[in-house]
């Protein structure tokens, strides 16, 4: 922080009544600073994926560095399904006056390829006011943070009035054991919490350099995988039939190119959109406005849906991410298939979304099965949805909103939805409320989570250092 700003702070802190003098005392001094550096570092260089990586490689790296900060080892536990995906969990030791509050963050990342980036993705790279690596957005950088924030309350001496709970995770991107489930079911005693705080959702929208509002995920789209499947006897590629396995799924991917699921809205992305219509300007907020009545407007939908994340707010999407068929360069193919990726609305389940799927592509040639979480395909889905939205507690709506009237000034802090899913999903299933709230102001045209060159801005990640030691400490000392 330079010292304008900070001289200004202080003047804040000192002339007004609004703000709680706990949220006026953090800065990031410059050992705090290197820290955060460090574990960063070191996160984004340990290989987590799940093909070859190892998440319990850094889960006992981080291990080390809590038991070096001073944390006892009877307040940490390491464990998991098996030897690659062991989960860390630390507890930072209050009063007990209050029931704990739980921070989740997973270690595991998508896959990445050298060849696709222009640098290594597993190697930490500073670069024209960036940090770049696999897990700079998603989520190794809030991972980091939240270790930060741990040793640095821990070096303070602080005394919260519940325990803090920290669970460092594994295989939320994908594989077969998902660590906060795994904890849920096998050892929930040290991770059950009033409700829980997840920085793997949302985060301070940044519009050509001005912030322009703070998300907070209050609930999320339902995950889902089907495995599309054409046959086909085969034969000689010399004489070609029109009923060929791989036109099937191209042309059923094609349908499904050219639908839209209906439009629909629900009490926190109706809320949402009426406080963007007072950001937005010009055509886009009269839009938001028209789509908010008895009888939406068509139109208004239709040009706010050209925006990625404003069409999946409004609707259930559905997209091909995967394909193979064939099994010869010169043989007529026998299977094609493609895997559709789903993010459901609320309110809808995984069969009525298979259902939904087979009639779109109207073709008997295709079968449709739902893929689970271990990659096992089967005939039908669960009627599992979207749980409710989370009701938003003051004791965490009012110590974050503080924090941003400070941090940036003027930007409102809005409920929304999460247009992908997280592992909140197993903890608002387990009764623990959960809320997206991340630190991280990010360009909304520079998203490159699970993309290609992901980085992170340099300020920005040092500012939400700041933000996390501040909203840990508001949390944990109401």
């Amino acid at each position: 922080m330079r010292c304008s700003a900070a001289l200004s702070l202080l003047a804040l802190c000192a002339f007004t009544s609004v703000l709680s003098p706990k949220y006026c005392s953090a800065q990031v001094d410059e050992q705090t600073r290197q820290l955060a550096h460090d574990v960063f570092q070191q996160l984004i260089e340990i290989n987590t994926t799940d093909s070859v990586g190892n998440v319990t490689t850094a889960s006992e790296a981080m291990q080390q560095r809590f038991l070096d900060a001073g944390f006892s080892k009877v307040d940490m536990y390491l464990g998991g399904p098996n030897d690659r995906k062991k989960n860390l969990v630390v507890c930072f030791k209050g009063t007990g006056q209050k029931k704990p509050i739980l921070f989740i963050g997973h270690l595991d990342v998508v896959e990445a390829r050298r060849e696709d980036w222009t640098t290594d993705p597993f190697k930490f790279v500073e670069k024209d006011g960036f940090y770049y690596g696999r897990g700079t957005q998603d989520m190794k950088e809030s991972d980091a943070i939240l270790v930060t924030t741990f040793i640095r309350l821990k070096k303070e001496g602080y005394k919260p009035d519940r325990d803090l709970i920290l669970a460092l995770t594994a295989d939320e991107e994908g594989g077969k054991s998902n660590g906060v489930d795994w904890l849920i079911k096998n050892q929930r005693n040290l991770i059950d919490a009033e409700y829980v705080v997840n920085p793997d959702g949302g985060g301070v929208d940044v519009q050509n350099g001005k912030p322009t509002n703070m998300d907070v995920d209050a609930t999320e789209k339902l995950y889902g995988d089907y495995q599309l499947t054409a046959t086909n006897p085969g034969g000689h590629s010399s004489l070609p039939v029109p009923d060929n396995a791989i036109y099937h799924i191209a042309d059923a991917l094609q349908r499904l190119q050219n639908y839209t699921f209906p439009f629909e809205l629900n009490a926190i992305t109706r809320a949402y959109f009426e406080k963007m219509s007072t950001i937005e300007s010009g055509q886009t907020a009269e839009d938001m406005k028209a789509i908010l009545g008895a009888s939406p407007d068509k139109a208004a939908i239709q040009r706010l849906s050209e925006n990625p994340e404003y069409n999946s707010i409004m609707h259930t999407t559905c997209v091909a991410t995967r394909l193979s068929g064939g099994h010869a360069n010169n043989a007529l193919p026998q299977t094609a298939q493609a895997n559709v990726n789903c993010r459901i609305l609320p309110g809808h389940s995984l069969e009525e979304t298979r259902q939904d799927l087979i009639q779109i592509f109207n073709d008997p040639k295709i079968t449709v099965r739902y893929v689970d979480n271990s990659g096992d395909a089967f005939d039908t889905a669960p009627d599992r949805k979207a749980l409710p939205p989370a009701a938003l507690k003051p004791e965490v709506m009012q110590p974050l909103e503080a924090i941003v009237a400070k941090m940036w000034p003027g930007i409102p802090v809005i409920p929304t939805m999460a247009t992908g899913a997280s592992d909140g999903v197993f903890t608002n299933a387990a009764g623990m409320p959960t809320y997206g709230i991340s630190g991280i102001a990010l360009e909304t045209n520079d998203v490159r989570a699970h993309g290609k060159d992901e980085r992170v801005p340099i300020d920005s990640y040092y500012k939400g250092v700041d933000f996390y030691y501040q909203l840990v400490k508001g949390l944990g000392s109401e």
